[in-house]
């Protein structure tokens, strides 16, 4: 796993939520901002949302501070073997996704403004890619657990297309699938290895491996 392309900052600013990359500032607005947050799936109170970005230490702590963020897990999904080991997830013949699953409070932030941050750290064109991590377990996808989660999925991808033009959009969008959270070492790795993941950091995510 290599440097991101993209440096990502999460801060809170009033009510909105502010991520800042490398090439610029986007703006979240939060109505509420007391949030439990995971990447990967969405349910009720607490809600769950499953998203793949690519290398899943590094998104891990983006979402990690996000105001109101109460849990994170990176794991495996998408692939045909069970309990996968890392090793067997990057031969890509498992056919798994590197993911985060993030648990929020669905009455204090909306499915679509979590949505909103992951189309703006990830570029949605690239197949099995992001930045410099190449392979099928780098693809990009949005795993819902109920029909209001896939509406808002492909609503939001029509949106993205518009940015993109005549570009594929290779961000796959598909029911949630068996969850195997990754090995203990790789839970919030990078705030282990220093990195600070409290609510609000703006101190650029570096991430090594």
């Amino acid at each position: 796993m290599k440097v991101l392309q993209k440096q990502v900052h999460v801060s809170a600013s009033g009510t909105r939520q502010v991520a800042t990359f490398a090439g610029g500032t986007s703006f979240y607005d939060y109505k509420q901002m007391v949030v439990l947050v995971s990447i990967a799936y969405l349910h009720l109170i607490p809600s769950l949302m499953i998203l793949l970005v690519g290398c899943f230490w590094g998104i891990e702590l983006v979402f990690q501070r996000v105001p109101g963020v109460v849990g994170t897990e990176v794991g495996y999904t998408q692939g045909t073997k069970k309990n996968p080991t890392y090793e067997e997830v990057c031969s890509g013949r498992t056919g798994h996704t590197e993911a985060v699953q993030i648990t929020y409070d669905s009455t204090a932030i909306k499915y679509d403004d979590l949505l909103a941050v992951f189309w703006d750290i990830i570029d949605p064109t690239l197949l099995n890619q992001q930045g410099n991590d190449v392979g099928t377990q780098y693809r990009t996808g949005i795993y819902y657990h109920n029909d209001e989660q896939q509406a808002a999925a492909l609503r939001t991808k029509e949106e993205v297309k518009k940015k993109y033009g005549h570009q594929s959009i290779a961000t796959e969008i598909l029911p949630a699938a068996a969850w195997y959270p990754a090995e203990a070492h790789h839970q919030q790795y990078l705030a282990k290895g220093g990195q600070c993941s409290a609510t609000g950091d703006l101190t650029p995510i570096r991430c090594y491996g």
